[in-house]
């Protein structure tokens, strides 16, 4: 029996070394694949949740400065969210667009805020053709609002979001701390409302990495 296994095993390994590729569908309870070398879902997803989470949390405490429609009922506060910026020591690639999208999707499904749509919101700032960081700037948030004002889309918010990343090395080992930073700013007030988000991940050059650097040493050697 043991030596049908590892005829087995060979064979997988060698099928495998041709570059063949297959792939397969993850039922809904199914684990986000744990990446060897870089973040990918099982970091980003659980940061978006907790720092949007957290955000709209925050934000639920003001809910009383909400414009209030003929009938009664609250108004959504409007928001411009400017984008995702990538501070890590990592290329975000397709994962930069992919991050955009479940803050987007979240932020929408709040009874609170409703964001404008990415594609007006592009539009937009390449009319401006100002960096981030300057839509920040008085002159330049009302350039940016006045825009969209003009196209329809008034403006309460405008929504940042960063991804940064501190790296410990140790040996063949490392910890990468991720943290996902969403600042919301009033355009009126220029008050501003910030929470964060934090995951840390263990990087190994061998399966014993892990053991060797994260249970057989106590905390702080």
């Amino acid at each position: 029996m043991l030596f049908r296994w590892s005829l087995l095993l060979s064979l997988i390994a060698i099928v495998g070394c041709r570059g063949y590729q297959y792939g397969h569908l993850l039922k809904p309870n199914d684990a986000d694949m744990v990446g060897s070398h870089s973040a990918g879902s099982a970091v980003y997803k659980p940061l978006v949740e907790e720092s949007v989470g957290r955000l709209l949390g925050a934000c639920h405490s003001s809910a009383g400065s909400l414009a209030v429609a003929p009938d009664g009922t609250l108004l959504p506060r409007r928001v411009c969210f400017v984008g995702v910026e990538n501070q890590s020591s990592e290329e975000l690639g397709d994962f930069k667009s992919h991050l955009y999208e479940l803050i987007d999707a979240r932020i929408n499904r709040s009874d609170e805020f409703t964001a404008i749509s990415k594609r007006m919101v592009d539009v937009a700032l390449s009319k401006t053709r100002l960096r981030p960081d300057e839509l920040l700037d008085p002159q330049g948030m009302r350039l940016l609002t006045g825009i969209l004002e003009r196209d329809g889309q008034p403006v309460d918010y405008l929504l940042f979001a960063k991804l940064t990343s501190g790296t410990t090395d140790r040996n063949k080992s490392s910890q990468r701390d991720y943290l996902l930073t969403l600042e919301l700013v009033d355009v009126q007030s220029g008050a501003y409302t910030k929470e964060q988000a934090e995951i840390s991940k263990g990087y190994h050059k061998s399966p014993l990495g892990k053991l060797a650097n994260y249970s057989l040493f106590p905390p702080g050697r």
